[in-house]
């Protein structure tokens, strides 16, 4: 007698239909890599804006200093790579030119570096996303520098939520490995340029750092602290030359905060009124 045959219920798995549904999945991962490398190259194209050609001119001027102060090429590409705001790079090869030691030179590149955490906390709630990794957004903070903060918090805004990271990783990124190119190369043909012109370059990085700030400051307290620091910086450094930047950014900080708090209890007392 044959056996008798299963009930449906109790039949096999319909494999044709799970087959269909890895390929689906494949091809949604697939699509969602190829629409972040796409906001990757958005984000890359950045370097060909006014803003990236400063800080390029800057890096040039950077490397004509890491030249006199006797830094190999390597070490400046390295120092390019790893530590990316460019004044923590200056104030490096003061430590080692003064002859530092390794511990004085780490604390004062510390130190320097201490002035982007806030950008860094205005910048990730912008960045997250509602998938996003927090080891992601470790590794896109290590590129939060003025250039990159500025473009970012001028442009993300526009960006989708769920693809920001993607797209200010291509602006970091870019912005680190061409200023490492331009480090090397400039090293190769440093004998064709002047020490003037290194000079004269090196000190754009100031001038596009103050008016992009002021630009990007979205309320009155950011502007009122960056005419408070250019009011005040000349009296500190005749003080206390050794501690002006600090005293300065204290004493003009809790200005500007002391004019924020001032305006919003005028404007609370103009609703209420």
């Amino acid at each position: 007698m044959p056996d008798p045959q299963p009930p449906v219920s109790q039949s096999a798995p319909q494999l044709p239909k799970a087959h269909h549904n890895a390929d689906g999945y494949n091809a949604d991962a697939a699509s969602s890599f190829t629409e972040r490398l796409q906001w990757f190259g958005r984000g890359a194209r950045n370097i060909f804006s006014i803003p990236a050609l400063l800080l390029i001119s800057s890096f040039i001027g950077f490397s004509g200093l890491a030249i006199e102060s006797g830094i190999t090429i390597g070490q400046a590409v390295f120092m390019t790579l790893t530590i990316w705001a460019l004044p923590a790079k200056v104030v490096l090869i003061g430590a080692i030119s003064a002859g530092s030691s390794m511990a004085a030179a780490a604390l004062a590149v510390a130190l320097s570096s201490v002035r982007l955490m806030p950008m860094v906390v205005a910048l990730l709630p912008e960045l997250k996303g509602p998938r996003s990794r927090k080891i992601t957004l470790l590794f896109l903070s290590h590129f939060v520098a003025v250039t990159a903060w500025v473009m970012a918090m001028e442009q993300l805004r526009h960006i989708p939520r769920n693809l920001r990271t993607s797209y200010f990783a291509g602006i970091g990124v870019t912005l680190v490995l061409t200023n490492a190119a331009v480090v090397a190369l400039i090293y190769l043909l440093s004998a064709s340029f002047p020490p003037l012109l290194f000079a004269a370059l090196f000190m754009l990085t100031p001038m596009y750092f103050l008016t992009s700030l002021w630009r990007s400051s979205r309320e009155q307290a950011g502007k009122a602290a960056l005419l408070s620091g250019l009011l005040i910086f000349p009296l500190m450094h005749a003080i206390a030359p050794g501690y002006d930047l600090l005293l300065t950014g204290l004493t003009g900080g809790a200005a500007a905060f002391g004019f924020h708090l001032y305006v919003q209890n005028l404007r609370r007392k103009e609703q209420q009124s």
